[in-house]
């Protein structure tokens, strides 16, 4: 790893959940999404693919935040570790949640189908999680020496060694709670985000015929609201604890 890629991380790490959101809007603003060849149906599967990318992204999230639990905050906004994480699928790849995260990206790019996702977002979220990890591997080679080495040499950073999944989890309880303490939010903002992407797309494309009844929208806006403040409401009460 590069020093360069190591400072950059850390400042990326510790301001990655501002900008993030904002390289997101101005990819929208500066980019206008149209059909691939000028197609619906083309379009139609393009959506298909970055809706079912996006979500195996927030699947590879979820199913990793059940079976282990890793301090993914950090402390004071910089990268931190208490102890190496190397159960589930923490065995099977170094970096399941940055992956995740690579995935509904990736998937957000092909709903939008725009050059500037294309050419602006994908490419930097990318170098961004190179970077972020380069920084993570520093701090945690110093701090796990010997330990964090050999965990190196037997788990790819990136490609998970799916061959492994039973022995990786076997004997693991899989911890729904802890799932929906830790990641309910980032479940309710991926949903709302692809229906508001898919909308925008289309209605950039096609106008307003393209929208679907205003009713029809609010009443699931309300739904998602109802559900979001729900569970919200059961993690801030206690009612629900990992």
């Amino acid at each position: 790893m590069s020093k360069l890629n190591v400072r950059v991380g850390n400042f990326l790490f510790r301001y990655r959940n501002g900008l993030g959101p904002l390289l997101f809007l101005l990819a929208l603003l500066a980019g206008r999404p149209g059909f691939p060849g000028g197609r619906a149906d083309l379009n139609l599967l393009l959506d298909c693919a970055g809706i079912a990318l996006a979500l195996a992204g927030q699947l590879l999230r979820i199913v990793t935040i059940g079976f282990e639990y890793i301090e993914r905050g950090g402390r004071n906004r910089q990268v931190y570790a208490s102890k190496l994480v190397q159960g589930g699928v923490f065995a099977l790849c170094r970096n399941p949640l940055y992956l995740g995260n690579l995935l509904l990206a990736a998937g957000l790019a092909l709903v939008v189908h725009s050059v500037a996702f294309y050419l602006l977002v994908l490419p930097l979220v990318s170098y961004g999680y190179v970077a972020i990890v380069a920084a993570e591997e520093a701090f945690l080679g110093e701090k796990f020496g010997a330990e964090y080495a050999q965990y190196c040499r037997r788990v790819n950073r990136w490609l998970p060694h799916l061959h492994g999944w039973r022995a990786a989890v076997g004997g693991m309880r899989f911890n729904w709670r802890r799932v929906l303490v830790k990641e309910y939010n980032t479940v309710f903002v991926v949903l709302l985000t692809l229906a508001a992407v898919k909308l925008w797309a289309d209605y950039q494309v096609l106008g307003s015929p393209a929208l679907p009844p205003p009713a029809g929208m609010v009443s699931a806006f309300i739904a998602w609201l109802g559900g979001y403040l729900a569970v919200r409401t059961a993690k801030k009460t206690g009612y629900v604890k990992p």
